[in-house]
């Protein structure tokens, strides 16, 4: 579990093809010297958003296998060495919930639609997919790229191209990969999970 609060910027070293005992995946090696000053294999760092698991590590980087289902759903096959990535280490019983409960299991990826600049933060404009619109509500929870964001505006159902914003302050702009991204450039996101239980709940009930 993470809480969306990005502890490192690090940094791609490489990421290539590697056939593993459950098939076809990817090994993606990155250095993040605070991610792995206290990592042991096995453990669970986000990258972007994802939740990866140790199998090697050095002083300074880490290596996790990718299978290829984690590459098809996410941006990571838009990343090339040297690209900066968004790291988080698992949260440890008795941490402080500073963001909010983060998974590392991304439903998908969205598309920077606009930015805007203005009175010391910065507006982030991104497409919705339909079926991820209802739940994305205003003033909700909703990690982009791992990170713990604020939901500031969300389309009306009826509008033919979902989206939702988030409005991002200076510290956030330098300290993750938001800084970066612009218009059409495409990022991981998570859902609140206390919308999706509601959602399984309300199925279930619907089925009786």
């Amino acid at each position: 579990m993470f809480t969306g609060i990005i502890e490192e910027l690090g940094e791609i070293v490489s990421f290539e093809p590697h056939r593993s005992e459950q098939g076809e995946a990817w090994r993606l090696t990155v250095r993040g010297p605070l991610a792995v000053s206290d990592a042991s294999h096995g453990d669970s760092i986000a990258v972007n958003g994802l939740c990866l698991t140790v199998v090697e590590q050095t002083t300074d980087a880490f290596t996790a296998d990718v299978m290829q289902i984690s590459v098809d759903m996410s941006t990571l096959g838009d990343r090339r060495a040297g690209d900066r990535v968004n790291l988080e280490r698992a949260a440890a019983v008795g941490d402080r919930l500073g963001g909010h409960i983060v998974q590392g299991h991304i439903d998908g990826t969205a598309t920077v639609l606009a930015v805007t600049d203005g009175d010391g933060q910065r507006t982030v404009r991104f497409s919705l997919a339909p079926e991820l619109a209802h739940l994305v509500v205003r003033k909700g929870s909703i990690a982009v790229d791992g990170i713990s964001l604020t939901v500031s505006a969300v389309s009306e159902p009826g509008e033919p191209e979902q989206w939702f914003e988030v409005s991002l302050i200076p510290e956030t702009l330098e300290s993750t990969t938001l800084g970066f991204r612009g218009v059409g450039d495409r990022v991981n996101i998570e859902t609140d999970i206390v919308a999706r239980h509601v959602e399984r709940m309300l199925q279930r009930e619907d089925a009786r």
